[in-house]
């Protein structure tokens, strides 16, 4: 009798993330045929129907809905097994599945990944940037070992360690330099340029300006802040930037930078993983050493 195997069950769970037979082929890097050929074999051996498969897509079953999270349960436990394995050996060695929210990844993620590998060169570092929702689902379903995201995440099965606080900063025109820096009330009532919705920048930036999320939508929105600042600099309108993003969107852009009043708008940036996880020792290590890369690009910017 044929049984379930852990090749199974991760190409059910590729197939539940995508949608799609092709996308999640490519994931697991298989062909398309293997894929579906091992997803029709899950079916066979449980005697139920998983997917409904269309000519564009596929929705899972009532029956394939309730599987996930378990499936997503057993691979996190064996992953966890051979984490453990590997930590009685070297926390620091093998694969690292690191996620980073946008709006830290561009700024600190080349040098941060070239320390760990020169200080680590066991280490397998697979970096991901992607927004804090998505990060946290796949840090949860151990997709992920650890993801970089804005604090609080108030998760309780997850640990949190905070790595730096950082200020956000006034993009305005060129032309409004010596204009006075607007509080709070008076940014409220300017043309407020903002990232997307799914950005946890754009929360932060929306609480500190006290708008609401509906009002928000009536306002310009860009993908990135590198989009944000240069229409900025054509002057359709200002926006606020995390103080490690000034040196390279601003360098091409014709704005000027402001530092806003007391009580000052700002961030918490931390380093979070799975309480479960056995390679915690080594994650500090790891968290210490995107503390140390974010303090000297710091430092750099102040020159």
């Amino acid at each position: 009798m044929s049984l379930i195997s852990i090749r199974h069950l991760r190409y059910f769970d590729a197939l539940s993330q995508h949608g799609h037979f092709g996308r999640a082929a490519e994931a697991c890097a298989i062909s398309q045929p293997a894929l579906s050929l091992q997803v029709k074999e899950l079916e066979e051996v449980l005697g139920v129907s998983l997917i409904e498969r269309g000519s564009r897509q596929i929705r899972l079953t009532s029956v394939g809905e309730a599987f996930v999270p378990r499936v997503r349960e057993i691979l996190r436990a064996i992953d966890e097994l051979s984490d453990l394995a590997r930590a009685s050996l070297s926390p620091l060695a093998g694969r690292l599945r690191i996620g980073m929210i946008p709006t830290v990844a561009p700024y600190l993620l080349p040098a941060f990944i070239k320390r760990l590998t020169e200080d680590f060169p066991d280490l397998d570092p697979r970096p991901r940037e992607a927004v804090t929702q998505k990060l946290i689902e796949d840090l949860m379903d151990g997709r992920l070992d650890v993801a970089v995201v804005a604090l609080p995440v108030s998760e309780p099965s997850l640990y949190e360690q905070l790595l730096f606080d950082e200020e956000f900063m006034l993009v305005r025109p060129l032309s409004d330099r010596d204009k006075p820096v607007p509080n709070s009330d008076v940014l409220r009532e300017m043309r407020l340029l903002l990232l997307e919705e799914g950005h946890c920048f754009r929360e932060q930036a929306l609480s500190f300006c006290k708008m609401s999320p509906t009002v928000a939508r009536e306002l310009m929105e860009g993908s990135s802040l590198s989009t944000l600042v240069q229409m900025v600099g054509v002057g359709l309108g200002v926006t606020l930037i995390p103080s490690m993003a000034l040196v390279t969107e601003t360098a091409s852009a014709k704005v000027s930078v402001a530092r806003l009043d007391a009580p000052r708008p700002s961030r918490s940036i931390g380093m979070v993983w799975r309480k479960t996880n056995p390679l915690a020792e080594g994650f500090s290590q790891i968290a210490e050493i995107l503390r140390q890369e974010h303090e000297n690009h710091r430092l750099s910017s102040a020159v």
